[in-house]
């Protein structure tokens, strides 16, 4: 099994390490091409985007489930019908966040209580980013219901496409060559709406010349007039999912409240850490996927004697693999975060929550795996309270009451602490009351 899941796990990780690796690019290009002060106005809007990206993964991943019993199954028909439906919800759903977004980015920062040196750069870029989402929205549940299958290798393709094409634009347009406007801090979200608008296209176009069951024709197009039986249970599943992640997106937003408070070099830190930080969140995050699809598989199969398996076999490469990227990190701390920031002071501040937090991601991996298994069999109520407690019950109250007795390190300090909470309560649900149940097809 653990070679199965490697298969499908190499993909998913370099995956998700290009589209970060856009992120990073563009924060490097920002903080380098213009300032410090305009990469803290980036870093001000990650956790509103982190929140928009929250809810569209947690509905996403309940399509991720259902997909994959279907396939397991191999009722294609079934699978096609899932693709349209959340297809569809994830385009209404874009368009609203746009329109709501755009008007009503001034307030959301001033509720973030964003420096006031940085808040107007902010803007600007949230503005822009508030107007991709129907793109990027149906750009990632499409790539998402592909994992459902088993399939990682085809959304990889199409990452290479929109990464490539966001890591060369994006410093045209903070430059203004070749005739391109000069656009400042929003030349990365523009960058990101072209590049994942190319890569939507390619992908249509290579799943269409293949003949994959997944294409989108005539068939997707009705579909996408929404099932509602169909929404119904996806959201059941990805309702809970999408809460604790938004939970988690929320908390980030009471996080960067409390970092505000320290200047704007604070906040850039955050930033740089953050994107450090996404990688080494990769093998935790793309394993649970693995987990809950490959778990999903095997319950639509019937073959629940191989969950087993699957979980031992995913908590092993989360050791393995997160543990060699955390050491690599702790060694070379200073040199990549050095790639970010240039002021001295903003990179001891960095180096400090790395020094402090990276450990505990192994964890958050470990919890991950066990959530996203018990989420492929449909059972998401525990795995998201549990989850929702770690974030609102201990991360945000540890980091508030820590900030207020040592500063900036006790916010850093939330994150190990609610990390050891989540894990031991995943565990105690997995091995106590979920392994012992039987598990069916929801669909």
């Amino acid at each position: 099994m653990w070679q199965i899941l490697l298969v499908f796990l190499v993909p998913l990780m370099l995956s998700n390490v290009l589209q970060s690796a856009s992120q990073t690019m563009a924060s490097i290009w920002i903080g380098r091409l213009i300032s410090t002060q305009a990469l803290g106005a980036i870093s001000a809007v990650f956790p509103i985007i982190f929140l928009l990206f929250s809810f569209v993964f947690g509905v996403s991943s309940g399509s991720s489930v259902l997909v994959g019993q279907a396939f397991g199954a191999k009722d294609f028909h079934k699978v096609k019908k899932i693709a349209g439906t959340v297809t569809g919800a994830a385009l209404y759903l874009g368009i609203i966040v746009a329109v709501l977004g755009y008007f009503g980015s001034p307030t959301i920062l001033k509720w973030l209580a964003t420096p006031p040196d940085i808040v107007a750069q902010s803007d600007a870029y949230a503005r822009v980013v508030f107007l991709t989402m129907p793109v990027f929205f149906v750009y990632f549940v499409y790539a998402t219901i592909l994992r459902g299958t088993g399939d990682s290798t085809t959304p990889f393709y199409a990452l290479i496409v929109s990464s490539v094409l966001a890591i060369a634009i994006t410093p045209l347009f903070i430059v203004g060559i070749f005739g391109l406007p000069k656009l400042g801090v929003v030349s990365a979200a523009v960058s990101g709406l072209i590049a994942n608008t190319a890569a939507f296209a390619w992908l249509l176009t290579y799943l269409r010349r293949k003949n994959h069951p997944l294409q989108f024709d005539r068939e997707t197009l009705v579909d996408m007039g929404i099932d509602w039986r169909i929404l119904a249970a996806v959201l059941r599943i990805g309702l809970p999912t999408a809460l604790q992640v938004m939970m988690a997106s929320l908390a980030e937003i009471a996080v960067i409240s409390f970092v505000n408070r320290f200047g704007s070099s604070a906040t850039a830190a955050y930033g740089a850490v953050n994107q450090v930080v996404s990688y080494v969140q990769f093998p935790a995050i793309s394993i649970g996927i693995a987990a809950s699809i490959f778990g999903a598989q095997c319950i639509g199969a019937r073959r629940e004697d191989k969950l087993g398996s699957v979980i031992r076999s995913a908590v092993g490469l989360n050791y393995l693999v997160g543990g060699i990227i955390i050491a690599v990190c702790y060694l070379c701390a200073w040199f990549i975060l050095g790639w970010f920031i240039t002021d001295h002071y903003t990179l001891v501040i960095a180096h400090q929550l790395l020094m402090i937090t990276l450990w505990s991601y192994l964890l958050f991996g470990n919890s991950a795996v066990l959530s996203g298994l018990m989420r492929g069999s449909g059972a998401v109520l525990w795995p998201t309270v549990n989850g929702i407690f770690a974030i609102w019950g201990v991360e945000v109250p540890v980091a508030w009451l820590l900030m207020h007795r040592i500063g900036l390190d006790g916010v850093w300090l939330g994150y190990p602490a609610a990390f050891c909470v989540v894990l031991a309560l995943q565990f105690s649900y997995y091995e106590f009351v979920w392994k012992r149940k039987t598990h069916e097809r929801l669909v």
